[in-house]
């Protein structure tokens, strides 16, 4: 691959980078509202709206994992968990910083919206931890069991395990810190994971087309990744 292919590979991999990032900060920002969704009417999905950004990070460290491969997933997983972070201390330091009067948004409205974030985020963390890390793992066990082919299958079946883990253990922790009642656990269990489970099965052809078109543009073959640096 020559020098300008190989800098077209590294935006690329930045944008993915950002979108991951930005995705997994506006999920632990918004996560407060709530809202049902019966598509259908089928079933009727209680869920935060948090979770609507969400899944966009599991795709996108499909997509980095199957391209870049298994270093390049990890290390956008733990740049996300330092963006968390840093972004909760600012929402902190903005929450225990006194508004004026003529603010348009008072301190019992921002406490009200942001206040629990720093907890929340907690919970986030350690459920994101576990599951991005599992997510990328069993991607790329999947993948070296059938060299490179069936991308549908370890797409799926990484998120399946990562999202049943990462719904279990955000709820818990959620209900533990008293954040959430435990009265909605099994609520937002059952409705968290089918929704995730929904939208992986939508976003595989999705997968499938962008990872098309890395294929396309970089001349790769099948299980072949791109090394960048």
């Amino acid at each position: 691959m020559n020098n300008k292919l190989k800098s077209e590979a590294l935006t690329i991999y930045l944008i993915l980078a950002s979108m991951f990032i930005a995705a997994l900060v506006a999920s632990n920002l918004i996560f407060q509202k709530f809202f049902y969704w019966n598509p259908f009417g089928l079933f009727r999905f209680e869920l935060s709206v948090g979770i609507l950004p969400y899944p966009i990070t599991f795709l996108v460290t499909d997509i980095i994992s199957e391209i870049y491969g298994r270093k390049k997933a990890n290390q956008v997983v733990i740049a996300g968990i330092f963006a968390s972070f840093f972004s909760m201390l600012i929402v902190f330091v903005a929450n225990y910083t006194p508004a004026i009067e003529s603010s348009p948004v008072n301190n019992a409205i921002f406490s009200q919206v942001f206040g629990l974030s720093p907890i929340a985020v907690l919970a986030s963390m350690l459920a994101y931890l576990f599951a991005q890390f599992i997510d990328i793992k069993v991607f790329h066990f999947w993948k070296r069991i059938t060299n490179g082919k069936h991308l549908w299958l370890r797409n799926n079946f990484s998120t399946f395990s990562s999202q049943l883990i990462d719904t279990l253990t955000v709820v818990t922790l959620l209900c533990s810190f008293k954040v959430l009642p435990w009265s909605l656990f099994y609520t937002l269990v059952i409705s968290g994971f089918l929704f995730k489970i929904l939208i992986a099965l939508l976003d595989t052809p999705i997968l499938y087309f962008i990872v098309f078109l890395f294929r396309s543009r970089f001349k790769l073959k099948v299980g072949e990744e791109i090394q960048i640096h």
